[in-house]
């Protein structure tokens, strides 16, 4: 078979989006969902990424900042309710993404997952200059625009 046509596509979104928390707000756009994911990529391969909640609640509580990236479709929401409360307590901004399973694809992981911190820094050793500049150029600029989408929510 060829690939998905538009309104296979466009079907898939939907579907994306009806399945979505009703707490899932501030949700990335089309666009800051592709830089968001291109940013999750990044850190994995430069190891400055924690997934999970046990993993992204233990880093919050010793102190580690970052952008914190929540999926939406996570049932029951009762797993990830506290963690946008944990995040504002640490001045650590937040942003939910449709989809468990394009966060886990993003991070490079076969199961999903429903959160995930990126760290500026890794926890163990140093990165190269060129790396860490351009981990560090994309988490500010999405971190930019995470703010400007949670000031403008609320």
């Amino acid at each position: 078979m060829g690939s998905d046509s538009e309104a296979d596509k466009a079907l898939k979104e939907k579907k994306k989006l009806t399945s979505l928390a009703p707490i899932a707000k501030p949700l990335a756009g089309k666009k800051l969902r592709k830089r968001t994911y291109k940013l999750v990529r990044r850190a994995t391969e430069a190891k400055c990424i924690k997934r999970g909640v046990k993993e992204v609640v233990k880093s919050i509580r010793r102190g580690h900042k970052g952008l914190c990236v929540i999926a939406g479709n996570i049932s029951p929401i009762d797993v990830i309710t506290h963690l946008p409360i944990l995040c504002e307590e640490a001045d650590i901004p937040y942003i939910y993404v449709p989809s468990k399973e394009d966060l886990a694809s993003a991070g490079a992981t076969k199961r999903s997952t429903c959160c995930m911190l990126v760290l500026t820094k890794p926890t163990k050793g140093e990165l190269e200059g060129e790396v860490q500049e351009k981990l560090k150029s994309d988490f500010e600029q999405v971190v930019l625009e995470v703010k400007e989408l949670a000031s403008s929510l609320y």
